[in-house]
């Protein structure tokens, strides 16, 4: 097995209740599939410093108030994700694809309706448990 990539995730949670995602491009891996927005912790990062860069970078905003939800590991057949998701409730900015890629704002409801790679099903129950009455 591959060494284990280590990922901060956002569950970027708008006023209206719509959860943010995003495309993963089509040449990467799980490419096509849709996603919580972050990216990999680099050496000497804390994971909220990590969330902090990869949204400044990806999406243009910047955290304000951020929780943690919860930690997921998932093995894939080529390589190992640990995915340290963390419920964002409070950003400055209005979140744009700065690498390209496509931006929608869900229904927590509608998540289920999105392909999503599999260590991301996990995060979508613990959101609906979140969020859903």
């Amino acid at each position: 097995m591959t060494n284990l990539v280590h990922v901060a995730a956002a569950v970027i949670h708008r006023g209206d209740g719509s959860i943010l995602i995003a495309r993963r491009p089509a040449h990467v891996h799980q490419g096509g599939l849709w996603e919580f927005p972050g990216g990999k912790i680099e050496a000497g990062e804390t994971v909220t410093q990590a969330l902090a860069r990869e949204l400044c970078e990806e999406l243009a905003i910047q955290v304000i108030a951020a929780e943690p939800l919860l930690v997921v590991r998932h093995d894939y057949p080529d390589k190992a994700v640990l995915l340290d998701v963390w419920c964002v409730t409070e950003f400055a900015g209005e979140p744009v694809g700065n690498e390209g890629q496509p931006l929608c704002w869900v229904g927590v409801a509608q998540l289920r309706d999105y392909p999503f790679p599999e260590a991301n099903q996990p995060i979508i129950e613990a959101v609906a448990a979140k969020f859903l009455p």
